[in-house]
């Protein structure tokens, strides 16, 4: 008798993250970032980590609505300290706004975790500007 066996589920899920292409031009959305909760305490260190090195230190995380867990002012992430802060401005509620000092800006679309794959990946590739 022989037993299948499941190949090990990874340690970190994979990130899911889509960014637009570098240009020359600001863009007003630079992606979309669909995390697999609303507890940003557990799902920004992944995040961070999986940004272009290009994009520097983030030292400002802003999440936008009431749908995230309670936030501390901030949190050390790989030796550095991150601020977050949460807006309530309704122009823009499902985003999360990234800073680096002397770097830049970066607004990135969040989708919903509970969002399924089917809808998720065309809202997706429309924050990253994909034409496919």
């Amino acid at each position: 008798m022989t037993t299948a066996t499941q190949p090990p589920l990874p340690s970190h899920p994979l990130l899911r993250l889509r960014l637009a292409p570098h240009g020359g031009l600001p863009r007003p959305i630079d992606g979309a970032w669909w995390p697999r909760s609303y507890d940003l305490l557990e799902e920004l260190p992944s995040l961070l980590a999986g940004l272009p090195r290009t994009w520097g230190h983030i030292t400002s995380v802003t999440v936008n609505g009431a749908a995230w867990s309670a936030l501390p002012g901030r949190m050390l992430l790989f030796n550095q300290v991150v601020r977050l802060h949460r807006t309530l401005t309704a122009s823009a509620p499902h985003t999360v706004v990234l800073l680096a000092a002397g770097r830049g800006r970066w607004d990135l679309v969040v989708v919903p975790p509970d969002t399924t794959e089917e809808v998720a990946e065309p809202l997706m590739a429309a924050a990253a500007g994909d034409h496919a």
